[in-house]
């Protein structure tokens, strides 16, 4: 079994500007886009996320799949929100 990094006990998996956060077992998960970037010394830095809560069932259109968005200005508020949506789901 692959081991995933983990932020609140969820699986966090990212690949070049995009996060997804969530067991993909569970019906929802977050898709995150990173479109924003500021240099802090040298490292890196999002300043524009983009969050899509989105069904996990194959069987539905990927773009009837989204239940939800939202645009935040870090990465930090991006995963606190996210961490809200699937405490809910």
């Amino acid at each position: 079994m692959t081991k995933f990094f983990e932020y609140k006990g969820m699986p966090l998996v990212r690949k070049g500007n995009e996060i997804y956060f969530g067991r993909m077992g569970d019906s929802e998960v977050v898709y995150m886009t990173l479109s924003g970037k500021n240099s802090v010394g040298e490292v890196n830095c999002a300043t524009e996320v983009k969050l899509y809560r989105m069904l996990t069932d194959d069987s539905i259109d990927p773009m009837k799949r989204i239940t939800k968005t939202a645009k935040k200005d870090s990465l930090y508020e991006a995963l606190d929100l996210a961490c809200d949506w699937l405490a809910r789901q």
